[in-house]
């Protein structure tokens, strides 16, 4: 279908950048220094994510912050926790649920900024290091657990929480399991591995776990794919962290189109947004820069309406393995 035509390029323009009045010169953070030692973080941006009037959230991950930027991208701090947040979602309530790199998950309330722990541990035994989230049509969320694992250490893990507050471990053998994004119909997974280069596909069985996983595409550099989303069409958009590139593959893996970045060359995830949510939204992290593109298909509309009645996810702080 795709194979005659090489990927198209579409070029970013720049939407907004951290002002200098909120970056944090040169504080440094644990997370910094675990993860860019040696180099002046002033802040590191992700998980976008957009509420239903159109503003954008991120997350600034070494200094626990939690921005909204205004269609006018005016920049409002929504709260300053201690914390590692990383992937932000917002749940079917309007809840944000963020994948805090060191509190496991926590749900934030947008309006006033309150934070409380929704999932801490997993029978009694702390995470790795939590990285993202999505969340199904059903309530259910869908989170990776990658600390400092990689190919050397492929002991990453991909978990499910249910509305009721179970939890299932489907994959514990990843090497740095990072952004997930489910298919249309909700059947398949699909799943950065960011020290693999690659994103993983993993069909969802009828009793609750995987099967017949496999590499669904494989990509290069010096890190490697983050966070993802899925546009209408079923085509998947991969932020690469180290390319400065996103990487758009149809649903049978061929890469059909790329984004370049109009900013630096760290593309951590990315969200749709505008009224027909045709514009790309990329968070650059080296410069804390958003960056925006003009694509041909609308996204995933996200938070995805409920199938049956809506869920309210309990707090849940010692989850129970199925």
């Amino acid at each position: 279908m795709y194979l005659d035509t090489p990927p198209t390029l579409v070029e970013s323009t720049i939407f907004t950048t951290m002002p200098e009045s909120l970056r944090r010169g040169s504080q440094g953070s644990a997370w910094a220094r675990a993860n860019k030692p040696g180099q002046s973080v002033d802040s590191f941006i992700e998980g976008p994510a957009f509420d239903n009037e159109g503003n954008l959230y991120i997350v600034d991950l070494p200094f626990g912050r939690i921005f909204r930027i205004t269609p006018d991208a005016q920049w409002q701090l929504v709260t300053e926790y201690d914390g590692e947040p990383n992937g932000l979602k917002f749940d079917h309530n309007g809840t944000i649920i963020v994948a805090d790199y060191r509190r496991g998950l926590v749900r934030v309330d947008p309006a006033t900024g309150g934070t409380e722990p929704l999932l801490e541990r997993r029978n009694a035994e702390s995470f790795k290091g939590v990285n993202d989230l999505t969340i199904a049509s059903t309530g259910e969320i869908y989170f990776t657990d990658q600390g400092q694992t990689g190919l050397h250490d492929p002991t990453g893990r991909v978990y499910r929480l249910h509305p009721d507050g179970r939890l299932n471990c489907l994959m514990d053998n990843l090497p740095s399991p990072n952004g997930l994004v489910l298919d249309l119909e909700e059947k398949n997974l699909f799943v950065a591995m960011t020290r693999d280069n690659s994103v993983w596909r993993a069909p969802l069985t009828s009793t609750g776990g995987v099967s017949k996983v496999g590499r669904f595409c494989t990509m290069f550099g010096t890190s490697g794919p983050d966070g993802m989303a899925i546009d209408e069409q079923g085509r998947i958009h991969v932020a690469h962290a180290s390319l400065g590139q996103v990487f758009v593959f149809a649903p049978n893996g061929e890469c059909v189109a790329r984004v370049r970045s109009a900013a630096g060359p760290t593309c951590t995830n990315v969200a749709f947004g505008g009224p027909d949510r045709t514009t790309l939204y990329i968070t650059e992290s080296s410069t804390g820069t958003l960056l925006q593109a003009a694509l041909e298909f609308p996204g995933m509309e996200l938070p995805r309406p409920p199938r049956s009645s809506a869920h309210h996810t309990p707090t849940t702080k010692n989850g129970t393995s199925t």
